[in-house]
C-alpha cells in the first residue's frame, strides 16, 4: 500500500489470478472495488450486511462476504470471483455445469454467491452429506426458493468432481 499527498492509498490485490492496483479508502468494501473499480459485475450486492450471501467470493480459498470485507483486509490474499471460477480451459466449473443441468436459476440474482459457496464446500469436502451441504449453504438466501434444486445440483457436482477431480 502506498499513500501519496493525503490521497487515498493504493492497494494491490490479486483477483482471478491477476494483480490490480486500486486507489480507494481502506474501509471500502471489496464488493465495490470488484464491481466499480474492476468492472467485475458477477458478484452481486444484496443486503450490504453480509447476511444474504449474494456477494460471496473466495478469499484465500475461503468463502467471504465481499460487502463487509474491507479492501485493506483483502490485500495480499488471492481473491476469486464468479468470473474466475472456471478453469483456464474455458470449461465451466462442475458446480456451474450442475447448476445449468439442474435448472437452478429462476431470477438468478443470488446464483453467483450460491455457486461460490458450493464450490468452496466441494473444494474441501468432495462427499458432503445433505446435512453438510445445508450447513455450508446456510446464509445464502434464495428469494425464489430454489433450495431443492440447489441441493440436488451440489450433489451432482460432487459426483462429477469425484469422477474427475480437476475442475
Amino acid at each position: 500500500m502506498d499513500k501519496v499527498d493525503g490521497s487515498d492509498p493504493v492497494w494491490t490485490i490479486e483477483v482471478n489470478g491477476r494483480s490490480f492496483e486500486v486507489r480507494v479508502p481502506g474501509d471500502t468494501p471489496l464488493l465495490w472495488v470488484l464491481r466499480e473499480e474492476l468492472a467485475l459485475k458477477g458478484t452481486k450486492f444484496g443486503c450490504g450486511r453480509g447476511l444474504c450471501g449474494s456477494c460471496t467470493v473466495h478469499v484465500s480459498g475461503e468463502p467471504a462476504r465481499s460487502c463487509v470485507l474491507p479492501i485493506a483486509a483483502a490485500q495480499g490474499q488471492p481473491i476469486t470471483t464468479i468470473e474466475g471460477l472456471s478453469p483456464a480451459s474455458g470449461k465451466l466449473h462442475p458446480v456451474q455445469q450442475a447448476w445449468i443441468e439442474g435448472d437452478v436459476p429462476q431470477c438468478g440474482y443470488c446464483q453467483s454467491g450460491q455457486i461460490m459457496s458450493a464450490a468452496a464446500l466441494l473444494a474441501k469436502n468432495s462427499q458432503p452429506s445433505a446435512a453438510e451441504i445445508r450447513t455450508a449453504m446456510a446464509g445464502n438466501i434464495c428469494r425464489c426458493g430454489s433450495y431443492p434444486q440447489i441441493l440436488r445440483s451440489i450433489e451432482a457436482a460432487a459426483e462429477r468432481l469425484r469422477k474427475d477431480p480437476r475442475p
